[in-house]
C-alpha cells in the first residue's frame, strides 16, 4: 500500500507541475509530448492524474486517524 501512495503522489506533483507551467507560461508537456491535448494519449495521462487525485483524497483519513 505504500508503494501505491508514492506512485500516486508522484504523479499528483508531476501533474501539479504540469498545471504550474499551463498557468505560468501557457505551456502543456502533456499536450506537447502527444502533439494536443485531444489526443488519446493525452486523454490517458490526463485521466491518470485525475484518478491519483481522487486516491490523494484518502490520505485525509490517514492523517486524521495518526491525530
Amino acid at each position: 500500500m505504500k508503494t501505491l501512495n508514492i506512485i500516486g503522489l508522484i504523479i499528483l506533483i508531476i501533474g501539479g507541475l504540469n498545471w504550474l507551467l499551463v498557468g505560468l507560461f501557457e505551456y502543456d508537456v502533456v499536450s506537447e509530448i502527444f502533439d494536443g491535448s485531444d489526443t488519446v494519449g493525452a486523454k490517458i495521462v490526463y485521466i491518470i492524474v485525475g484518478l491519483s487525485a481522487l486516491y490523494a483524497l484518502s490520505f485525509f483519513t490517514k492523517i486524521s486517524a495518526e491525530d
